[in-house]
């Protein structure tokens, strides 16, 4: 009975299973929504907003997107669009996705984009270039 239990219950730090499934099912819903124009929302539906990653609780009963607006620009407003509309994307997922519950939506700025731009930037760089090329050649064992 405790080798079942075991396997049943998730118990480790990051995300279960079965969050990560429904979350990328809500991910792939709000993009849908937003590409289609879904949402009785001129404003939103001008804007072109990227859902790069959605991350749910434990209990499943809160979504948050990671979201961004077409070249980072209206951050804000993209933001406040999005909240102003969470019901009728919460009825969307609430078709799409078969739960108990449909979590509440929260919307954040994805910053892994500027992460990565920033990483860009600096193996950019000529002194960075050159220490990464020197460090790559050093670690082949057959040298």
């Amino acid at each position: 009975m405790t080798h079942m239990a075991s396997r049943t219950k998730h118990t480790g730090d990051g995300p279960s299973q079965r969050q990560l499934r429904v979350a990328e099912l809500i991910r792939r819903t709000l993009a849908d929504a937003l590409m289609q124009g879904a949402v009785h929302d001129p404003e939103l539906n001008r804007m072109s907003i990227t859902v790069g990653e959605v991350r749910t609780s434990n209990d499943l009963k809160i979504a948050t997107a990671y979201v961004l607006p077409l070249g980072g620009k209206n951050r804000q407003e993209a933001i406040e669009a999005l909240a102003r509309n969470k019901h009728e994307l919460r009825r969307a997922i609430g078709k799409a996705v078969k739960l108990k519950f449909t979590p509440d939506l929260r919307f954040v700025i994805d910053e892994t984009f500027d992460q990565m731009e920033e990483s860009r930037r600096l193996f950019a760089q000529e002194a960075v270039r050159r220490d990464v090329e020197a460090g790559a050649g050093s670690e082949d064992p057959e040298e």
